[in-house]
């Protein structure tokens, strides 16, 4: 029973170390400019380091005093956490589960189409009062511009794996035929009637294809990958 204490006081020890971090993270958020890209994790990020920090200190002070009462809660707690987390897991799964990338010819990277996710998500990323704010803040990011600054020859971009967000929104899709003369920029289309999003593609850089579904489409991949991460830290966590 001591040694069971003591493996769950060092446990916890380094979940307490790891939450002040986490919470560090999403104050940083808060005080950031305004930027939807990334602000949409600070409440996710503070109130899972703040409910880390408390269940953890329940566990690690039961564990050092021996008290019952706050192993009891530290346990249920954690089961409580653990259930939350892999219902949010299971319910991310179920509305991105039709989103696979398709495979392109001669393509290493992944094309994402959003009407292969479901009606819930295709409302909510299309949605102009929250789209408008997304887009503005992908144009002032180095996403695609970085493309620019890796890519120079067209077969080492195609051969690149790109991100979601990079194959969606900072390159025409693959049908729509268009000639590569740099990652974010995209000459003589051959086939404009291919997709919707073909027309939408501007060689402007502060346009390229963030208004196209196939940048919307990158944005459910980004917050998939998001709640994986934090059902890691619980399982990890795990007793």
């Amino acid at each position: 029973m001591a040694m069971s204490n003591n493996i769950i006081g060092f446990i916890n020890l380094l979940a307490v170390i790891i939450s002040i971090p986490i919470i560090g993270a999403g104050i940083w958020l808060t005080n950031e400019p305004a930027d939807t890209c990334i602000k949409f994790l600070q409440w996710p990020v503070i109130i899972l380091g703040v409910l880390l920090l408390i269940v953890s200190l329940a566990g690690l002070i039961g564990s050092f005093w021996r008290i019952s009462c706050l192993l009891i809660f530290y346990l249920v707690a954690m089961l409580v956490l653990i259930i939350l987390l892999v219902c949010l897991v299971v319910f991310v799964y179920m509305v991105t589960v039709r989103g696979h990338g398709m495979i392109e010819p001669n393509r290493a990277y992944l094309e994402y189409r959003l009407d292969d996710f479901s009606g819930f998500l295709k409302r909510r990323v299309r949605s102009s009062f929250k789209w408008d704010a997304i887009r503005s803040c992908l144009s002032e990011t180095n996403m695609c511009a970085e493309l620019n600054q890796n890519f120079r020859m067209a077969q080492d971009f195609f051969n690149a794996h790109l991100t979601p967000m990079q194959s969606g929104c900072c390159k025409p899709p693959t049908q729509c035929a268009y000639t590569f003369v740099n990652p974010t920029y995209w000459i003589s289309p051959i086939n404009n009637a291919a997709d919707m999003d073909c027309l939408q593609w501007s060689n402007d850089q502060t346009q390229l294809c963030y208004n196209c579904d196939s940048c919307k489409a990158g944005m459910p991949k980004l917050k998939i990958s998001f709640a994986n991460t934090n059902k890691a830290i619980l399982d990890d966590h795990k007793i």
